[in-house]
């Protein structure tokens, strides 16, 4: 797999239903072998820092008993402790080496509540409205096609339901958007476009939150809450 630098435009002056996401374009191979590689380190890369945003995460989910929880890149399972046990989740992934991280973690800290699969994200395997949530922790600037799993996600949540988005998004400080889209290209070998628009993301999307919480320190990553209507 390669990965590709886009020509189309990176401004974020046009129209946000019609401009680029992000600078850097990747393919789902890609990804998948950037996580089968980096699943050793993904704590460590990621965990400390990234923890404000995913405890301020389930607080907001509001998470009932008997909830269905879907988990969308659910990675080496860091989330699967938080949620309550009255709840029934399913983790998915599309690296086999973050799933099996994630088993190990599950059955160390003997959680029965959260069920793993392998599954593409754009491409969920699941009927429509089966999910009461639908949370993607820190994943939509990682796949290749954030729109697609943005439309699957709406699509298997159930009506009334919430499907929600933490994520860094690109700055609306145009140096810093600038630096941003500078080193995106770079960023996606440890997992992530560091540039993905927002406006630009939810336009494309169809989305309309109905609220944007920023979170972690410092405050440059969004909790972002959809509902199914």
């Amino acid at each position: 797999m390669r990965r590709f630098l886009s020509s189309r435009r990176d401004d974020t002056t046009s129209d946000p239903a019609t401009r680029s996401l992000s600078v850097a374009d990747v393919e789902s191979d890609f990804v998948e072998a950037v996580y089968n590689k980096i699943a050793v380190i993904d704590d460590w890369l990621f965990g400390a820092t990234l923890h404000p945003g995913r405890l301020e995460a389930i607080r907001k989910l509001d998470l009932q008993p008997g909830d269905e929880v879907l988990e969308v890149g659910v990675g080496t399972g860091i989330n699967a402790a938080l949620y309550p046990s009255n709840v029934a989740v399913t983790g998915i992934d599309v690296a086999e080496k973050m799933l099996e991280k994630a088993a190990r973690r599950l059955a160390a800290h003997k959680v029965r509540n959260v069920r793993l699969l392998q599954m593409d994200a754009a491409h969920l395997d699941f009927a429509d409205d089966s999910f009461d949530l639908v949370y993607a922790p820190y994943v939509i600037s990682v796949v290749p096609d954030p729109v697609a799993v943005a439309r699957e996600m709406r699509r298997v949540c159930r009506p009334g339901g919430r499907f929600v988005f933490l994520n860094h998004f690109l700055s609306p400080n145009r140096f810093v958007a600038r630096a941003e889209r500078l080193i995106s290209p770079l960023t996606v070998y440890v997992g992530f476009k560091a540039d993905l628009d927002l406006p630009a993301f939810l336009a494309q999307a169809d989305l309309e939150p109905v609220s944007i919480q920023r979170v972690n320190v410092p405050r440059i990553w969004s909790l972002v809450t959809c509902t199914k209507d």
